[in-house]
């Protein structure tokens, strides 16, 4: 049984590629405190798990916490084992998005074509994750929307920012994910805290207009 994405005041996914643990607690507070509500650490950072559990530990409720690159069930599991919720994958893998349904995950799968798309929306994502976002543009995203169910929530990761939200809002994407325009590796809780008050206040602006 799928999980419907949950309401969320502001639809953006923080992404953490590259955090490690000892970062994880400053970084993550931060972003809540900022007033992000959805937090994913990539399986390609040090020790993610680890890192997930200790987000997991420290986010009040209604924050979603999880991980990307999530490409086996066995990832699913033990994302499961740490209490995260929310599962992030690059592309559609029908059996993993399987495995986090059977959890409770709300689940974004990457999809970048129509029958990707499609594949994902039939297979019961929560979300779908259009990525890379710069390659489609969002006229590209707007063209591959028309033909998906109605109500499908679509998002928007890789290449967007506080920069572009604006445009790819009128072209019917309703979440993003930030990556680097948010986060890098090395970047200090201060300079995070900063990147999140910028990026929401764009986002706020941006939907104010639209």
């Amino acid at each position: 049984m799928s999980v419907p994405f949950p309401a969320m005041k502001r639809p953006l996914v923080a992404i953490l590629r590259g955090v490690k643990p000892e970062e994880t607690q400053a970084i993550v507070g931060v972003l809540i405190e900022a007033g992000m509500t959805a937090i994913e650490i990539p399986l390609n950072s040090p020790d993610p798990f680890r890192s997930i559990a200790t987000a997991v530990k420290q986010a009040p409720a209604g924050v979603l916490i999880g991980a990307g690159t999530v490409l086996t069930t066995a990832d699913a599991d033990r994302l499961n084992d740490v209490g995260g919720k929310l599962m992030v994958s690059p592309n559609v893998d029908t059996q993993v998005l399987a495995r986090a349904h059977q959890y409770g995950m709300v689940t974004m799968p990457g999809v970048f074509s129509p029958t990707e798309a499609l594949l994902a929306a039939r297979s019961g994502a929560s979300g779908l994750k259009f990525f890379p976002a710069s390659v489609l543009g969002a006229s590209g995203i707007a063209a591959i929307r028309a033909v998906l169910p109605a109500g499908v929530v679509i998002a928007a990761v890789g290449g967007v920012s506080d920069q572009n939200f604006a445009e790819y809002i009128k072209g019917g994407v309703t979440a993003f994910g930030l990556g680097s325009s948010l986060y890098k590796p090395g970047m200090t809780a201060t300079d995070v805290a900063a990147r999140a008050k910028l990026t929401i206040a764009a986002y706020d602006r941006a939907i104010a207009k639209d």
